[in-house]
């Protein structure tokens, strides 16, 4: 089992980094929440990570914090929610968000997240309510407003590794630019209203 990778951060994209540990390169499928928290291109960088294993494959899913990660085998834990389904979620919403939705049974909120159903979302609420611990919730990063090109292709690229086709993919992601105060503008808010938005 990976418990964590400490190496260069190679790159890294809303959904996906990729990290050079002593000269190989480690493929790992990140939330909206970890890209928001990791540094520059080629920086050190260190993540907590998850090994999926199935007969045909072998995913690595990459956290910030040890809060991500523990959300995301509660929510694997869940009938009928796979590794993708729970890194979408990770990327509709905080995990403070998360645990008072769930701790609330607030299932409108749960189903505001793309591809959640009101069946899954009650799932959620059953399964997990009890399990919930107290943890910190993780902060956003607002990304300077002079880099706007570089966080749309960012959110739209996103968007579509999470199943968006790209013309819809655009589409969201300018519609919600356009809603977003300027000085709040990050990738990871964009995607998060696109998400919603979309659910």
């Amino acid at each position: 089992m990976i418990a964590f990778l400490k190496g260069t951060l190679v790159s890294k994209s809303p959904t996906e980094v990729i990290i050079d540990v002593n000269g190989v390169g480690y493929h790992a499928n990140i939330p909206l929440s970890t890209f928001e928290k990791l540094e520059k291109q080629n920086s050190p960088v260190e993540i907590l990570t998850y090994l999926h294993v199935r007969e045909d494959i072998l995913q690595l899913y990459g956290f910030a914090t040890e809060d991500e990660r523990e959300f995301f085998r509660l929510l694997m834990s869940v009938s009928g929610i796979g590794p993708k389904m729970a890194q979408g979620i990770l990327s509709g919403m905080s995990t403070s968000e998360l645990r008072s939705a769930i701790t609330d049974g607030n299932i409108t909120s749960l189903t505001s997240i793309s591809g959640v159903g009101k069946k899954t979302a009650e799932r959620i609420v059953i399964e997990l309510r009890d399990k919930l611990s107290k943890t910190a919730a993780p902060s956003s990063t607002v990304i300077p407003s002079g880099k706007q090109l570089h966080i749309r292709n960012e959110a739209v690229n996103a968007l579509m590794s999470l199943g968006f086709q790209k013309t819809s993919a655009e589409k969201a992601v300018a519609t919600v630019m356009k809603e977003i105060p300027e000085q709040q503008i990050s990738v990871e808010e964009i995607i998060k209203h696109a998400l919603r938005s979309a659910g």
